[in-house]
């Protein structure tokens, strides 16, 4: 059996800033023992709040649980502050 063709693109996955994780493009979802999770499109949210009623895709809850975090990556290079 030949190879799967390589997508044209690979995904992109992109943080939004207080919200889930979109992924666009061709992808395979699958659980932490390889089984896939089934999905119908092609960009998805993921939930990043731990929040939501369908995880691992975002629901929107969120928004309501004041969910915080950043767009870009965090920088590492500097200490964290105490706290």
């Amino acid at each position: 059996m030949p190879p799967d063709p390589a997508p044209a693109e690979p995904a992109t996955i992109t943080p939004y800033r207080d919200g889930p994780l979109v992924v666009r493009g061709p992808f395979r979802l699958v659980d932490q023992d390889g089984h896939e999770i089934e999905v119908q499109r092609s960009t998805i949210a993921l939930c990043r709040c731990g929040k939501s009623k369908l995880r691992p895709l975002c629901d929107g809850t969120h928004k309501q649980a004041n969910f915080r975090a950043p767009s870009a990556a965090e920088d590492r290079s500097r200490p964290a502050p105490p706290g």
